[in-house]
């Protein structure tokens, strides 16, 4: 090949090339990449069409087409079908058919028995005359295309696309047999070898790799905008990891009546095993108990003419029952007992700032913005003489650095059983073509607070909100089954043009 090149310079093409020099043309072809891989020489596709007989096809040059050999096995005066069929072979089922379909033969019912007529006196064989064209051209370029795709459905002739080369000198020619190396060694400049090494072409407008390590899902990359707002608002983060809690802290730390329809089946993810709860603060469960049963009635205070209770019978063992928490307000109550205890044991009393950012569970029905298991992002603050007025502004400005989706919030009065004034806040989502309702929030009810053991001044407001809907309304999702739960696309976590904040 490398004499070949130098006289000529080009090998046209490697199918007549291998021919000549007596070897198989794949063996060529992959010689050909080898060299090519090293610059040696250079290569361009070509590709040709050719057609060849099959066995099928050769019999018709040498005998006929089917048709052709069955209309010479009938004789004038007829001949049965049957006997036909024995003397043609396997001629005769695609034979007689072709045959009749030409009209060179007709098949007519004499006596029940069907005989065999010829329908012409003679007949010209076009598909032998046609076969034997290629045969002897090589080529089937002298046929029309319907006449070359009725031979091809017929089997008679097959093309056959065949691909080759056209090789050239490459940039490497004159290095022929030297393997090129790819990068230049300490080794090579001390001793002054790099001067007889071939060095690989380098393709200095290649893009690199695309880095192979782990992208953040989406919701993941809001949750880490969301703690980094809380974190420069001053905020610390709750402990939430117990996704199993008691109806206690779940509901009646929070002055939720045992009768409310949440508590429900319905609407709770209840647990069969553990089904209660082992321990609850015994003194606190008693408060909590009183307040639900009569208020503030015996105290002598403000608190006890404002809240008569829910005046029912409170059951301790409703209490004790164990669920999936439903909102991480359980959190919430947890943390507030604690900061009373540490002021009944003596400790000052100072405004503090709590988020938690964790899943939560209900028992809902599916759709386009409802899920059974989603993320709830709660924040309360803790202070004396708190208002309605501070719980917007602060929920206000904790949106505005989110985003300008949210820059206009719609507050709705609504109610809860533990806090009193209440509110839901709305944004718009600009993919449903709706406002939705992003999240709930409001300012505690004494009932929940005095009993662990807050004096009247001190106030807490709180906010809960959903993970997921701030992230469709910031990034356009639709449905928020397509960015969590087992409908997601995994190829969305590394291609969504989601920007985390640093």
């Amino acid at each position: 090949m490398r004499a070949e090149l130098t006289s000529s310079g080009v090998i046209a093409d490697t199918v007549p090339f291998s021919s000549a020099k007596g070897f198989g043309h794949a063996d060529l072809i992959g010689v050909c990449k080898s060299l090519a891989s090293n610059s040696f020489i250079a290569t361009e596709n070509l590709s040709c069409e050719q057609t060849h007989l099959t066995k099928e096809g050769e019999s018709a040059v040498s005998v006929g087409s089917p048709e052709a050999v069955v209309f010479s096995l009938v004789p004038e005066q007829g001949i049965g079908q049957d006997e036909l069929n024995k003397v043609a072979g396997a001629a005769a089922k695609a034979g007689l058919a072709k045959a009749m379909q030409s009209k060179w033969l007709a098949v007519e019912k004499v006596d029940g028995a069907k005989i065999v007529k010829r329908a012409v006196g003679s007949i010209t064989d076009t598909i032998q005359q046609q076969l034997k064209d290629v045969s002897v051209s090589g080529s089937a370029a002298a046929l029309a295309p319907a006449d070359l795709a009725v031979l091809k459905k017929r089997g008679l002739l097959s093309v056959v696309t065949v691909k080759s080369l056209k090789v050239s000198k490459g940039a490497a020619f004159d290095s022929w047999g030297i393997k090129a190396v790819a990068d230049l060694t300490h080794e090579m400049l001390t001793k002054g070898t790099w001067k007889e090494q071939v060095f690989k072409p380098l393709n200095l407008e290649a893009e690199g790799k695309p880095p192979t390590g782990g992208s953040l899902h989406p919701l993941m990359k809001v949750k880490a905008m969301f703690r980094e707002i809380f974190l420069e608002c001053g905020f610390e983060e709750m402990q939430t990891q117990q996704y199993v809690e008691s109806s206690f802290w779940n509901f009646d730390a929070l002055f939720q009546p045992q009768q409310h329809p949440a508590r429900d089946a319905h609407d709770t993810f209840f647990i069969k095993t553990p089904a209660e709860a082992p321990t609850v603060p015994a003194e606190y469960l008693e408060r909590v108990k009183r307040t639900h049963e009569v208020g503030g009635e015996g105290l002598a205070d403000e608190f006890a003419s404002k809240s008569r209770g829910w005046r029912y019978d409170w059951s301790e063992a409703e209490s004790r029952k164990n669920l999936l928490r439903t909102h991480t307000t359980a959190a919430s109550s947890r943390t507030l007992y604690q900061i009373a205890e540490k002021m009944r044991a003596g400790g000052e009393f100072k405004p503090q700032k709590y988020f938690s950012i964790d899943r939560v569970f209900r028992n809902e029905a599916l759709d386009a913005t409802h899920l059974a298991e989603f993320h709830q992002v709660e924040g309360f603050i803790i202070d004396r003489n708190l208002s309605l007025g501070n719980l917007m502004g602060t929920i206000a400005d904790f949106y505005r650095r989110l985003g300008d989706e949210f820059a206009d919030l719609k507050f709705k009065p609504t109610y809860n059983p533990y806090t009193e004034p209440s509110m839901e806040f709305h944004a718009y989502h600009a993919g449903l073509g709706k406002w939705v309702e992003v999240g709930n929030s409001g300012v505690f009810r004494p009932e929940m607070l005095r009993p662990m053991g807050f004096p009247e001044d001190v106030s807490v407001i709180a906010w809960g909100m959903s993970l997921e809907r701030p992230t469709m309304i910031k990034y356009g999702f639709k449905n928020i089954r397509d960015l969590f739960g087992h409908k997601i696309d995994l190829n969305l976590v590394r291609t969504h043009p989601i920007v985390r904040w640093t």
